[in-house]
């Protein structure tokens, strides 16, 4: 799959002077621009945002300047199940 044609939804929402985006779905680019969308959650309030994909780096640095592993996810964005390598 193209990274181009995969996007992740998220909704911004702002609170006590501070902007938060959460991740509520993803969506995909049809051969005709148009996108299809599937939402895990709705959005009551806030902006819906829709931006390319962008793999994230296995390792995440830390406060103290050595990398920290990122959990690990399944391809579905789960928590890694007792069958998947940790």
């Amino acid at each position: 799959m193209e990274n181009t044609k995969y996007k992740v939804a998220y909704v911004i929402t702002e609170r006590n002077e501070k902007t938060y985006w959460n991740r509520i779905g993803v969506a995909f680019t049809n051969k005709d621009g148009s996108l299809n969308v599937k939402l895990d959650a709705l959005p009551i309030g806030g902006t819906l945002h829709i931006r390319d994909y962008e793999p994230r780096e296995e390792f995440e640095p830390s406060t103290a300047g050595t990398p920290r592993p990122r959990p690990l996810r399944a391809a579905n964005g789960a928590p890694p199940t007792s069958e998947q390598a940790i």
